[in-house]
């Protein structure tokens, strides 16, 4: 038997938010960007929607600053650790997450080859750039949520684990659609 892609993004979605993680996301950045990952990059990815129309450019962009917007806010320290210490906070970044990661799949679908793979090759650039961020910081930068969970890892070196999920995984899922569209491209010489 075979799932469709929405099937398996609802099943993504499921072991994401039903399983352990949003529990440990609260005490180990390492699980939060698991559930990151998931919840933006992976199951987005799944369950994007087929537009039955191009988007004009405006809405690209408008598409690919929403995501970087969400993202990177969410990853301030004021809003990190509301999102991991209030329920309203978690759901509303959660839903904001899977909102985002939708439209710049849905974006990319509408973009054409080239025009997509673009937008998600920039969006795996700006996922690895805050997941080097992360990594490399000199200190912890969300005191109070690092360092817990099942990892056994002190706070600095949980948020340095997380960078690198960050760094890694996300931007694998959007190189590996933008490589995707590209390939296509590649084969039929329509690539400078």
């Amino acid at each position: 038997m075979r799932l469709s892609a929405p099937v398996l993004g609802v099943t993504v979605l499921a072991l994401m938010w039903l399983g352990p993680l949003p529990d440990l996301a609260r005490v180990s950045l390492t699980a939060h960007m698991l559930l990151h990952v998931g919840v933006t990059a992976l199951a987005p990815a799944l369950l994007r929607t087929r537009l039955p129309f191009r988007l004009g450019a405006p809405a690209l962009a408008a598409a690919a600053f929403a995501e970087f917007a969400v993202v990177w806010g969410w990853h301030l320290p004021g809003p990190h650790l509301w999102a991991s210490l209030d329920a309203a906070g978690f759901a509303l970044q959660q839903a904001s997450f899977l909102a985002v990661g939708v439209a710049v799949w849905s974006a990319a679908d509408a973009a054409g080859r080239l025009g997509g793979a673009a937008i998600l090759l920039g969006t795996a650039m700006h996922m690895s750039l805050l997941g080097v961020l992360l990594t490399l910081a000199p200190r912890v930068l969300y005191p109070g949520v690092c360092g817990g969970g099942p990892f056994g890892l002190d706070p600095l070196e949980d948020q340095q684990v997380a960078g690198l999920v960050m760094a890694i995984l996300a931007p694998a899922i959007y190189l590996w659609g933008g490589l995707a569209r590209l390939a296509p491209l590649v084969r039929e010489g329509d690539v400078p």
